[in-house]
């Protein structure tokens, strides 16, 4: 299903994108050496609850996981890079983090992911991965404009990775969003130009970016979940919700000023 929202649904799913970015942003602040994964999952069950709105990931249950997922934020370390169950593990210096983050507020759901490092020591590799990804999704978003097809915004993600030397794994990539977390189109990170659905006002989009070192190539861990590089390397993942406007894509998911 692919939705075209109204005036009045884009305006409530503005709010819902600041809930989720406020959310990530208070996160990323507390998160230091020794913060364990399940304390940033009971933080963000407190500030979710507290603005009354509803985790789209709790009682998540696609065919693709073990579900129900049972928390309320992916937390992927190091070579994991997609739906990162939360455990038991205090962060390292130098850990490489993933908070992936959707919400729903009044009906409307928001989606986004931020990739950081934890202390004081950053591989310099680990720096050039996050900042692809956040190149990888301004190229996107400048492509998210009406008359534009997927396809270009596929490309824009996909010349960006490429460019910079990774592979590109296309199992899972960006879709459409509103009324539920994942819905159509899907946005693959590579593609052809002038390809696939036409983007107009009222489409929401989360787009999301993300690599591993050196692999496309992912396997599944055993808590049916968390998905992790083949060969134990690095990732990285940055993700916002977009509305196509007569203008172009308005990002959704920053923080409050």
């Amino acid at each position: 299903m692919i939705e075209i929202l109204t005036a009045g649904e884009v305006e409530r799913a503005r709010e819902s994108g600041r809930l989720v970015g406020n959310i990530l942003h208070t996160l990323k602040s507390r998160c230091q050496v020794g913060t364990n994964l399940l304390e940033i999952d009971q933080w963000t069950k407190a500030m979710i609850q507290s603005a009354n709105a509803d985790s789209c990931y709790v009682d998540y249950a696609p065919s693709f996981g073990r579900g129900p997922f049972g928390h309320y934020i992916c937390t992927s370390v190091n070579d994991a890079v997609l739906h990162g169950k939360p455990f038991d593990y205090q962060l390292k210096d130098g850990d490489l983090l993933t908070l992936d983050l959707a919400v729903s507020k009044n009906g409307i759901a928001a989606d986004a992911a931020i990739s950081f490092m934890i202390g004081t020591h950053a591989a310099p590799e680990d720096l050039r991965m996050i900042d692809t990804t956040e190149k990888a999704l301004a190229a996107a978003i400048d492509a998210a404009r009406p008359g534009n097809r997927i396809g270009d915004i596929s490309h824009a993600i996909g010349q960006v990775l490429s460019h910079a030397g990774y592979q590109i794994n296309l199992d899972f990539g960006g879709h459409g969003i509103g009324s539920t977390m994942h819905q159509d189109p899907h946005v693959p990170n590579d593609g052809q130009p002038g390809r696939g659905f036409v983007l107009r006002p009222g489409l929401l989009l989360a787009l999301e970016p993300w690599i591993m070192s050196d692999t496309d190539r992912l396997v599944t861990d055993a808590d049916g979940w968390t998905l992790r590089s083949e060969t134990g390397a690095r990732t990285a993942h940055s993700e916002h919700t977009v509305a196509i406007t007569e203008n172009g894509a308005e990002i959704l998911t920053l923080p409050s000023a």
